[in-house]
């Protein structure tokens, strides 16, 4: 079983930036996905970030050239850093995270995105 603790959450201004952080339990070092999703209150939830171990990141439009995937394996950390935010990125966010077989999710952890 793999625990997986989000962080870095809050509220912030339109504009601003975010860092939310995704630690694991164990070594990241050989996971075969790494991905953030997010919730809006009355929406489905839905992909904002995906990567694979073969280095393919696949970003949600909503979300190109604003939102960055990356990791960190001394630390078995994956991050989010998010930039130019805006009201609409306002949701519940996931990591998700693939070791072996086997999909984890992260806890959530609430971004709000005042105008």
């Amino acid at each position: 079983q793999v625990q997986l603790v989000e962080s870095g959450g809050g509220l912030v201004q339109a504009g601003g930036s975010l860092r939310l952080s995704c630690a694991a339990s164990r070594s990241i070092f050989n996971i075969r996905y790494m991905g953030w999703y997010r919730q809006a209150p009355g929406k489905q939830r839905e992909l904002v970030v995906g990567s694979t171990s073969g280095a393919i990141t696949n970003y949600a439009d909503s979300v190109k050239g604003r939102f960055t995937i990356s990791r960190d394996n001394a630390k078995n950390t994956v991050y989010l850093q998010m930039n130019s935010l805006k009201p609409e990125d306002t949701a519940v966010y996931y990591c998700n995270l693939r070791f072996g077989d086997n999909y984890y999710w992260g806890q959530g952890t609430q971004v709000t995105v005042s105008s």
